[in-house]
């Protein structure tokens, strides 16, 4: 009886398993075919959402004679708006997601050159940021996208509200004003290679590895092969090479900053970075765009584009690897918030 339960315990573990598995591909798929279904701008008037959202709240809290006399204010304020053919400046703002290979570029390229054939002198560009680094040339393409605002001397705005660092700070520098929430994370003005090396089990299997290339420097340190002191230093020389370049490019757009303290690879929260030049302000996203709200139309501008489904599915795999890079990011810094 008891291997009967055991056998059948088994079972049905196989069973689920399989079932779990097939819901699994199905929710990714669903998933998958609903993302980017089209591809294309799309404008939203963030003026107009807000309103909508404190009108909803009016006529849920107010009395019947408050609303009333609530929606008799408004009209004739939009009366009077109407009547005065002014018209206000505009603040674009983007949202910028980050991922180890800055894979929202393509959006940002598209998102950045609507605005500039679209804005004018008054006018001004917000991005919200949240992205903690990864591949340098990658991150060095969306920066040089927020540089194109800047050289055509449209003020741009940074609103950090989580984190940037490393890559995603070399995004921030580039902005006119850097605000920060008052724990966002900020610098990590530094470089960092790191590789598993697998020489020794392989060699203790009695597999050898074979690598051959033309030109010195072509590979030095490797997963699978010996690396030597030569190939490390080689490295080494690189990284401190790519290291410079970031703190050039802080130094270019924010002159003010000493590198000396803060290119060292170490973040900051909000208002130790403000302290120490990273960030002009502490304010959170949300404050800045209530309070430009009472005098511009705010307009976000998303550029979505349309993936095939094999790449969407596939997609899903590289979501979960910056899951788990973005959980050590989270690891790093609570773990070091007290208990």
């Amino acid at each position: 009886m008891i291997e009967f339960l055991a056998s059948y315990g088994l079972f049905l573990l196989k069973v689920i398993t399989v079932v779990a598995g097939i819901v699994v591909v199905i929710v990714v798929a669903a998933a998958a075919g609903r993302k980017g279904t089209h591809e294309g701008l799309e404008i939203e008037n963030l003026n107009e959402k807000h309103e909508s959202l404190v009108e909803t709240l009016r006529n849920a809290v107010l009395s019947k004679d408050q609303r009333k006399k609530a929606a008799k204010e408004k009209k004739k304020k939009d009366k009077a708006e109407a009547k005065a053919e002014t018209t206000r400046p505009r603040s674009f703002v983007i949202d910028f997601k980050g991922d180890l290979k800055a894979s929202a570029v393509p959006s940002l390229r598209e998102e950045v050159s609507a605005i500039l054939d679209v804005a004018g002198e008054d006018d001004e560009v917000i991005v919200r940021l949240d992205n903690h680094g990864g591949v340098v040339h990658e991150h060095g393409l969306a920066a040089s996208q927020l540089a194109r605002i800047r050289d055509r001397n449209i003020p741009l705005t940074v609103c950090v509200d989580k984190v940037a660092a490393s890559g995603g700070y070399l995004m921030a520098c580039v902005a006119t004003k850097i605000c920060a929430a008052p724990f966002a994370i900020l610098g990590s003005i530094g470089v960092i290679a790191q590789i598993p090396n697998f020489n020794r089990m392989l060699d203790s299997h009695g597999v050898e590895f074979e690598q051959v290339t033309a030109g010195k420097y072509k590979r030095t340190v490797t997963m699978f092969g010996e690396n030597t002191d030569e190939d490390r230093a080689k490295l080494k020389e690189e990284l401190e090479d790519v290291h410079s370049l970031f703190k050039e490019a802080v130094a270019k757009y924010r002159p003010g900053l000493d590198l000396e303290k803060v290119a060292t690879g170490e973040h900051w929260y909000g208002t130790r970075a403000l302290d120490l030049g990273l960030a002009d302000e502490i304010r959170t996203s949300d404050e800045l765009l209530s309070e430009r709200a009472g005098d511009r139309d705010i307009y976000s501008v998303v550029y979505k584009i349309k993936q095939p489904l094999q790449k969407r599915l596939m997609g899903g795999i590289d979501s979960a690897l910056e899951k788990v890079d973005a959980a050590s990011w989270r690891q790093k810094f609570e773990s070091r918030l007290p208990r």
